[in-house]
């Protein structure tokens, strides 16, 4: 399939599920899910999403929540996408936690230069 559909529908599936937590996640003060990057396979069936989730010391709740809730979340995004899609493909989520890691380099770098 052309890369050019399949970054388009990733776009479209990143901004749409950034949506869907966001008004998710406003029940529940201080706790933010934001959509890093989503990757679709060539053949459009499997996308993953790696989600950003602070706190960072609820990371791993959240996203055992939202994977017991993935064929929620995965109906919700159907319903946003079906003018769009034919097919809505099976989720599945991942914890980016590039963040932390820049936040770690950077401690040791100022660590090293005192």
């Amino acid at each position: 399939m052309d890369e050019k559909r399949i970054n388009r529908i990733a776009r479209l599936l990143q901004k749409e599920l950034s949506d869907l937590f966001l008004k998710q996640t406003k029940e529940m003060p201080g706790t933010l899910v934001s959509v890093s990057i989503v990757r679709v396979s060539p053949d459009l069936s499997i996308a993953k999403a790696y989600l950003s989730i602070f706190p960072s010391e609820k990371a791993e709740e959240m996203l055992s929540a939202i994977e017991m809730n993935s064929k929620t979340i995965r109906y919700d995004l159907g319903q946003r996408v079906r003018n769009q899609l034919r097919k809505i493909p099976e989720l599945s989520f991942y914890l980016d936690d590039s963040l932390d890691y820049v936040e770690h380099i950077d401690k040791l770098l100022k660590s090293n230069n005192v």
